[in-house]
């Protein structure tokens, strides 16, 4: 199985499952730390901090990139971002803060800081 990286570099249509959606469908396996009927929150499997979670739209709708987003996603975006602050109360992360990324599309804030 390719990782999440390498899978996220593949050309795919963008009507295909992706990664993500074989993990909502439960074709792939997850350390699931939060689900409802519209976000699922799980573990990354190859992390870079000590608690790294991915937060992820059960219903994509068109929202398959943030700067795809539009009015009608509102609901969605909000419903992401409360989701955060229960895992990271769940997780005991709200005392001393967190960081939050959200990324778009393969390019990271890294590889764009080059």
């Amino acid at each position: 199985m390719a990782s999440e990286k390498k899978a996220g570099l593949l050309v795919v249509p963008s009507d295909a499952p992706t990664i993500f959606d074989k993990i909502i469908k439960k074709e792939i396996p997850a350390d699931i730390v939060c689900e409802d009927d519209k976000v699922l929150a799980f573990r990354d499997i190859n992390f870079q901090a000590h608690v790294y979670i991915l937060l992820i739209p059960k219903v994509k709708d068109g929202l398959t990139r943030l700067s795809k987003a539009e009015e009608k996603h509102h609901d969605i975006l909000g419903e992401l971002l409360y989701t955060t602050k229960l895992v990271t109360k769940q997780e005991g992360l709200l005392e001393n803060g967190f960081r939050l990324v959200i990324n778009d599309g393969r390019r990271s804030i890294k590889d764009n800081a080059k």
